[in-house]
């Protein structure tokens, strides 16, 4: 379906945060505030860097896809201190379905102040209202409830859970679904 209108990754902005496309020069803080710390990696996909080296070869990939309309990754920048703090994306754009499946982290320091929520909603907010998808979904690992609560407050549906469903950096694991569809 052509449906949905894929224009990339804008600049969008909450009270608290902006949104915007990586830089080069954000490798230092992406390294020292999440991507290199275990503690946020524990329950993703991909392990924590080893150096900043490799967080810089990340966000080039990445810029480098930046021309392509249907790629979204976005920075989350702290509006107060300029810092970039985490990062969320569409980790798959499900054309046939017109749907995306979506991806967040925050720095460790970030946690618990309500602001991947805060993010997050303006992200969904994008894609229903200016992409125009018809789904958004998202999971994660049954050992990480935290995550899960933001996918709730943001008005996604628990869908189920599939078991040792999935792996990551803990291993094989249970693993959480949400979805949230369009009216």
């Amino acid at each position: 379906g052509g449906v949905m209108k894929h224009i990339g990754t804008v600049v969008l902005e909450t009270k608290r945060c902006i949104l915007r496309p990586f830089v080069l020069s954000d490798a230092r803080a992406m390294f020292e505030r999440w991507a290199g710390d275990t503690e946020v990696t524990r329950y993703l996909t991909w392990p924590a860097h080893k150096n900043v080296q490799e967080t810089e070869q990340v966000i080039s990939a990445w810029i480098s896809h930046y021309k392509e309309a249907d790629f979204y990754q976005w920075c989350i920048v702290d509006r107060e201190t300029q810092q970039a703090i985490g990062s969320i994306a569409a980790v798959k754009v499900l054309e046939e379905i017109e749907a995306v499946e979506t991806g967040y982290c925050l720095s460790r320091a970030y946690w618990g102040k309500g602001l991947m929520t805060e993010v997050y909603t303006a992200v969904l907010e994008f894609f229903f209202e200016i992409v125009g998808v018809n789904r958004v979904q998202a999971s994660h690992d049954a050992r990480n409830p935290a995550s899960g609560k933001v996918m709730l407050k943001c008005g996604l549906s628990y869908e189920g859970t599939r078991r040792m469903g999935a792996r990551n950096q803990s291993g094989i694991c249970d693993i959480v679904l949400y979805g949230k569809v369009r009216q």
